[in-house]
């Protein structure tokens, strides 16, 4: 079987080997076999290898896990951005804007959208990436986005209750109907997860109890959008019903901090969509603080967070959130794995999927400290480079 040797690494996060946050080692090397990381240990003792890759001191990290991204959708809202830049708020109400192009767009146009945002993203270091629908919001397009996105991820999400759509607008009741009943029916055989939009102006938290509960009913993982605009039950309700993530998080009372530190529920946090939309940044310290599990995502989507960037999302979260560059590494790698309640990603360690990244720096630091620097230099996934 074929053996890869990465070597002469100056910094290694392996965020599992080791008392520090990261497990971070140095001088280090990782054997690939098979996939999988075999070893990993202090480069003059490494194994022979079929192939090597040597560094030259540089820092290598877990590649980057991205549980929240909207990667099927056609066309862009570069138009709502400028205005908001000019001082209109955000009201997520854009998101019919792309259901319309969305749903007039062919097969082959979404499929060639998602692959271009998933090849950004990697070359970016994002070797594992979530994918939701929710520009369809009808039940055969709904069922086609998930089968788009699943030809790229394996992390696919159903967000059919993503806003209540314009023919529905004033039957929201029946649209919900809709979305747990033949949606549902169409969509689940391409999806591993299910989510709400839990919000004023979408869904309020009898429809999303109801949404999730089906979902569960046929074997989805619940995930959940709440309190990205105001202060809400959303995340006391993922948390009720064993959500693998709560995403969003940004008005959080002390009974939603507390709710998250005493649960397995991960609190996922997108400064992409604060920088873009100028709303206020969660408070992630005041998270940690507390105990609660914080993943970062890039939330990549046409209208409110249209980066595909976790670097950037790293530095947003340092400079924004009160985050040290250490936590936020490992919210945007192990972090993110917990998000998707995955262990075989965000780590490497002995047995997990050898996704490495490779900066053309000496340290993870200057993800941070240098932000929008391109200083991803290389990108091995399953083993292979990129």
């Amino acid at each position: 079987m074929s053996t890869l040797l990465v070597d002469n690494i100056g910094e290694l996060v392996t965020n599992g080997i080791g008392a520090d946050l990261l497990g971070i080692r140095r001088t280090a090397a990782v054997l690939v076999e098979e996939g999988q990381v075999a070893w990993v240990g202090p480069s003059a003792y490494a194994p022979a290898a079929d192939r090597r890759i040597d560094v030259g001191g540089a820092a290598v990290l877990p590649g980057f896990v991205d549980s929240h991204a909207h990667l099927v959708f056609a066309g862009d809202r570069a138009a709502e951005f400028a205005a908001r830049m000019a001082g209109e708020p955000y009201t997520g109400g854009g998101i019919r804007t792309t259901v319309g192009a969305t749903r007039a767009a062919t097969d082959g146009e979404l499929r060639a959208n998602v692959r271009r945002l998933r090849g950004e993203a990697l070359r970016q270091g994002t070797t594992t990436m979530e994918i939701k629908s929710g520009y369809g919001l009808s039940v055969a397009d709904e069922a086609r986005s998930l089968r788009i996105a699943a030809e790229s991820s394996s992390e696919t999400t159903f967000l059919g209750a993503h806003v209540v759509p314009a023919e529905y607008a004033d039957r929201p009741d029946d649209y919900v109907g809709l979305v747990c009943g033949p949606m549902l029916a169409a969509a689940a055989p391409h999806a591993k997860w299910i989510d709400v939009f839990c919000e004023r102006g979408a869904f309020d938290v009898d429809h999303a109890r109801a949404i999730l509960a089906c979902g569960q009913a046929v074997g989805l993982g619940v995930r959940l959008h709440a309190n990205q605009l105001g202060p809400g039950p959303g995340v006391r309700l993922g948390v009720e019903l064993g959500a693998a993530s709560v995403d969003h998080c940004t008005y959080l009372s002390d009974a939603d901090v507390d709710a998250l530190a005493h649960s397995t529920t991960v609190a996922t946090l997108l400064p992409g969509a604060e920088f873009s939309t100028r709303s206020p940044y969660p408070d992630a310290r005041r998270l940690l603080d507390a105990g609660v599990t914080v993943a970062l995502a890039t939330d990549c989507n046409p209208g409110s967070s249209y980066t595909s960037s976790m670097p950037f999302c790293i530095a947003l979260a340092v400079r924004e959130m009160r985050m040290t560059p250490a936590e936020a590494v490992w919210a945007a790698t192990a972090g993110g794995a917990r998000a998707l309640r995955r262990d075989d990603v965000g780590v490497l360690t002995p047995g997990a999927r050898a996704d490495l990244v490779v900066l053309d720096a000496p340290s993870y630091l200057h993800l941070a400290y240098r932000p929008g620097v391109p200083l991803i230099r290389q990108v091995i996934r399953n083993g292979v480079p990129q």
